[in-house]
C-alpha cells in the first residue's frame, strides 16, 4: 500500500512571523500618520523636524527589514528541520 499523503496546513502564526510583520509594518504607519511629523520644530543641526525624522526612517526601515528577513531565513530553517525530521 501507498503511504498516506502529507496534509498541507494552512499559514502557521508563530510569534516569529508577528515580530517580522511588525517589522515590517511599523515604517508604514510610521510614514502614513503625517500629523505626528508635520511639524519644524525640534530643529537637528539646522534641519526641521520634518526632513530628518523622514531620513532617520529611512535607516530605521533598513535596520528593520533585515531584522524581519533574518527572522525570516531563521523560521524557515526551523521548519525544514521540523519537517525533514517529521518524515523520518
Amino acid at each position: 500500500m501507498s503511504e498516506a499523503p502529507e496534509v498541507s496546513r494552512g499559514p502557521v502564526v508563530t510569534p516569529a512571523r508577528v515580530v517580522i510583520a511588525l517589522c515590517l509594518l511599523a515604517p508604514f504607519v510610521a510614514m502614513l500618520w503625517v500629523g505626528s511629523y508635520a511639524k519644524t520644530d525640534p530643529a537637528f543641526i539646522g534641519i526641521p523636524f520634518f526632513y530628518w525624522y523622514q531620513m532617520l526612517w529611512v535607516l530605521l526601515s533598513t535596520v528593520l527589514t533585515m531584522i524581519a528577513y533574518k527572522l525570516w531565513q531563521r523560521d524557515q530553517r526551523a521548519r525544514a528541520t521540523e519537517k525533514g525530521g517529521a518524515s523520518k
